[in-house]
């Protein structure tokens, strides 16, 4: 079994690229195959694994653009099981150059296509946009995690991004699901928090995740060090919220005994 997951909202700043590099690493630590894209221009899950995007020569864009194969542009990461299929800046042009090209919308599903069953699972960081490049993704997708941060003003632009997701549903893709909306940057210390987990929790109800991905030091430290919070410290809070996420998506897909439990089962 394959499952690709996109992680998906317009919005900046809600913990995308954070939550796709250590969900991936966690998923590689409980021991599935798994397979990061970074499909963000910005390329802050490449940097933040650990490569330098200048120095990156084929990447998701010279898969989609020039049919590179994929084989040829995924790199090992220092973390067992995990690897990186990378960006560089010249994803910013792709959608200009994919405007003209037929089954535009389904390029990044044709690259993935391709190297799907050699991982248990392939996660999917996007670009804050709903442009071409995120229609892409959620096409190749077979379920999308929406981050949705704890502060002011959370569930603004939702409505919007759960639209486009009914959009390619509709489509291109009638096999997209919601894995869930998973609720970051959590402050314990802030009522503002715990309203914004009420209110989220009230409107979305099942689709939300058990576990809460909470502020923590060291998942701020870990990119500058191009690794994984696992890699920089498995015993933080941080590394704890990622791996019981990790934990709850393999057993919501069957793959993990219900009897095993969570890390830590107080995820607040």
């Amino acid at each position: 079994m394959s499952k690709i997951i996109a992680l998906a909202n317009q919005k900046g700043g809600v913990g995308k690229t954070t939550s796709s590099i250590n969900l991936a690493a966690s998923l590689a630590v409980l021991e599935f195959k798994t397979l990061l894209v970074d499909a963000d221009p910005q390329a802050n899950s490449t940097s933040g694994i650990g490569f330098d995007p200048r120095n990156i020569k084929n990447s998701i864009y010279e898969c989609i653009i020039n049919d590179v194969e994929p084989q040829d542009a995924i790199l090992k990461t220092d973390t067992p099981n995990l690897d990186l299929l990378p960006a560089h800046i010249d994803l910013v042009g792709a959608e200009i150059e994919m405007i003209n090209l037929s089954s535009r919308e389904y390029k990044m599903k044709a690259v993935l296509d391709k190297v799907k069953d050699q991982y248990d699972f392939i996660i999917i960081d996007c670009s804050p946009s709903l442009g071409l490049i995120t229609i892409n993704s959620l096409t190749a997708a077979d379920s999308v995690i929406v981050p949705v941060q704890c502060e002011y003003f959370a569930l603004e632009g939702l409505g919007k991004l759960l639209n486009t997701i009914k959009i390619v549903q509709n489509r291109l893709n009638p096999a997209l699901e919601i894995e869930g909306i998973l609720l970051t940057m959590y402050d314990v210390r802030l009522r503002l928090s715990n309203q914004v987990v009420e209110e989220v929790k009230t409107h979305f109800q099942d689709l939300v995740f058990d576990t809460i991905i909470q502020r923590n030091t060291r998942l701020s430290e870990a990119p500058s060090y191009g690794v994984s919070v696992i890699m920089h410290d498995a015993n933080c809070k941080g590394a704890i919220n990622y791996l019981n996420l990790a934990r709850e998506i393999v057993r919501k897909n069957g793959l993990l005994a219900d009897e095993e439990q969570n890390v830590d089962t107080a995820t607040i």
